[in-house]
Order: structure tokens, then C-alpha cells, then sequence
């Protein structure tokens, strides 16, 4: 039985079996060092169909600016890394070291996947996820410039879009992905959705053209 805020369950391991049928059921694992693996189902959830992308002139202005340039699949390790690496916010972080070996697990069979932001040769922004059907998991991001997330983000729905995706799962509400046009809907909605579109499939080549 779910509990209000989405927790699940608890207990289990991070194997590539049991996080791609976690995913195909709307679950997704966070915890904290030191804690019992916990896996989550929110309700509402935060979603955010293709063709729903809001991008800011300001933010339109640094892509056309051309100051970074974008890649797909190219440092995953890096990425999840710099994804677990301390925020201003918190002090923890729910990346652990067991996280980023199961994610590299998937990224290794085809089904994480990264996206990297580049100032020059460094490293400035980027985020990872899971490819399943015709929807994007979304993880996490991390920037170390401004706007580089953001410029990845958008990057990645243009990406997704064009290669036949329909939605990417953002899982819980922030003011900065309401910003791009997310929206909340019910557990059962979201039901829906992983229902009509995981048996679909997307394009496998996460490779720039």
C-alpha cells in the first residue's frame, strides 16, 4: 500500500532485472546512504509530454548563443558522478555508490543513457535516464555553468522528439521543471501511460547525426 508521499516498498537489490521492472511499473528506487533501498511511486507525477516544451527567450538566447555544445552517450560515468555530487540544498545524496554501478549496469545494455553539456573540453552540464519504449525516465541533472542543464534539457526533448519518444517521466514536482512545461497527473494516469507507450518502440542509436 502506498504511503501519501509515494513511498512503496522497501528492501530488494538494484540488479538490472529488478530496476527495469521497478521502472515498467512506475517505481523508482531513492535513498541515502545508510538506509534501506527504498523504491517510490508519487502521486501525483510529474511529467512532460514532447510537444508541451516551454523554452524561455532568455534561455532560447543562450542555445542560439551557440556557447555549448551538446552530446549523447559519450561520459556516462562522468555524468552520474557529477549528478551525485553535493548541492547547496542538501547535504547527502540519494546517488550512491551502489546507484551509479547499477545505472551503469543499464547504460552498458542500451538503456541509460546520458546527455553532456561542453564549454570548450570541460564538462559544464548534463543529466541521465532510461530509454523504454517511447519514454525517457528522467534521473538527474547536474550544471556547472549557467544554463548548462537547462541547454541539455531541451537538447534531449529535441532528441527524444524527433527519434519518435511521446513523454518523459520527471517524477516529482520542482518550480524549475514547471518551468519547461511539466505537469503533475494521478498514479493512475501515469498507469495509463506506461501502459499505451512502453510497448512501443523508440529508436535505440543514441548517437548525434
Amino acid at each position: 500500500m502506498a504511503e501519501p508521499n509515494g513511498l512503496l516498498a522497501a528492501g530488494g537489490d538494484l540488479s538490472p532485472e529488478r530496476l527495469i521492472a521497478a521502472y515498467r511499473h512506475g517505481c523508482f528506487p531513492w535513498y541515502q546512504e545508510g538506509q534501506p533501498l527504498m523504491w517510490w511511486s508519487p502521486d501525483p507525477r510529474t511529467v512532460l509530454g514532447l510537444d508541451e516544451l516551454h523554452i524561455s527567450r532568455s534561455l532560447s538566447k543562450r542555445i542560439r548563443s551557440g556557447s555549448y555544445q551538446v552530446s549523447f552517450d559519450q561520459s556516462f560515468s562522468e555524468v552520474i558522478c557529477e549528478c551525485a555530487g553535493p548541492r547547496n540544498y542538501t547535504n547527502g545524496t540519494w546517488i550512491t555508490d551502489a546507484m551509479q554501478v547499477a545505472y551503469q549496469q543499464l547504460h552498458e545494455m542500451g538503456i541509460a543513457h546520458s546527455v553532456e553539456v561542453w564549454q570548450e573540453d570541460r564538462l559544464v552540464g548534463g543529466l541521465y535516464g532510461l530509454a523504454m519504449g517511447q519514454l525517457f525516465f528522467g534521473e538527474s541533472m547536474f550544471s556547472r555553468a549557467n544554463d548548462a542543464s537547462k541547454v541539455g534539457f531541451v537538447a534531449l526533448i529535441e532528441y527524444l522528439k524527433a527519434r519518435g519518444f511521446m513523454l518523459v517521466d520527471c517524477q516529482m514536482h520542482t518550480q524549475h521543471l514547471t518551468s519547461f512545461g511539466a505537469r503533475s497527473i494521478s498514479r493512475g494516469q501515469f498507469k495509463c501511460v506506461l501502459n499505451e507507450y512502453l510497448g512501443k518502440p523508440g529508436e535505440s542509436n543514441w548517437k548525434l547525426r
